[in-house]
């Protein structure tokens, strides 16, 4: 799917005080092992890769306050509307000085992100790349499940749902062979036991309307 180009949008993103962006590589990059001094406080880190408009993660921070988050997302024009949601929400007095934003491509987490400075990982609704060609750039992908275990503290998980069942047996094999434990999973989130304490992105909220069912797994890295 061709995203639409939101003009102005890389302007607004570089002169957002709460996000931060590989365009401006030195900034973001001296930030690793730092985070915690960044948000003032030392509370857990917790990161959603891909994070699209920023529905999940802006509700996750606001329903928990001591946790401090981090949404990735590298297209501008998406990353957009997660900034005018923490806007909107600020401008209403609300209080998300446990979110930030940065906009850059998931294979540079360990360049941005020091050993155990992570203590959670989201993947919601992550690109299939269907071709066999492309395997390596799906975020389950072991390449991918590698960059995570260099950022993540040793009790770290990873929660990831999708509605590609194709690609969620993918990624159980991808798991396996890299020695991650998968603790929970389903097929059918929406009628499993696991569904206390779900919130939706925006992806899931349609495909459930649509009657789609969501898979969803729970792993734990290697020792």
């Amino acid at each position: 799917m061709r995203l639409r180009n939101v003009k102005g949008s890389r302007e607004r993103i570089e002169a957002c005080p709460f996000t931060f962006n590989e365009d401006d590589g030195s900034a973001l990059y001296t930030n690793k092992g730092k985070w915690n001094e960044i948000f003032k406080n030392d509370n857990p880190i917790h990161i959603e890769i891909g994070m699209g408009k920023g529905q999940f993660i802006t509700e996750l921070a606001l329903k928990n306050p001591n946790i401090n988050y981090i949404g990735i997302e590298k297209f501008s024009s998406v990353l957009i509307r997660a900034i005018e949601k923490r806007e909107l929400k600020e401008s209403e007095g609300v209080n998300l000085s446990n979110l930030l934003f940065i906009r850059m491509d998931a294979e540079h987490l360990p360049d941005v992100f020091d050993q155990g400075e992570i203590g959670f990982i989201y993947l919601n609704f992550s690109d299939p790349w269907p071709k066999d060609r492309h395997a390596k750039r799906r975020l389950t992908s072991p390449q991918f499940l590698n960059r995570y275990q260099k950022v993540m503290d040793k009790a770290a998980k990873i929660q990831f749902k999708t509605d590609n069942v194709d690609l969620f047996n993918y990624s159980l094999e991808s798991l396996n062979e890299s020695s991650w434990t998968v603790e929970e999973v389903t097929f059918d989130l929406h009628q499993s036991s696991y569904l206390e304490g779900n919130i939706m992105t925006e992806y899931e909220a349609k495909f459930v309307s649509e009657g789609k069912p969501i898979c969803r797994l729970l792993a734990l890295q290697p020792n």
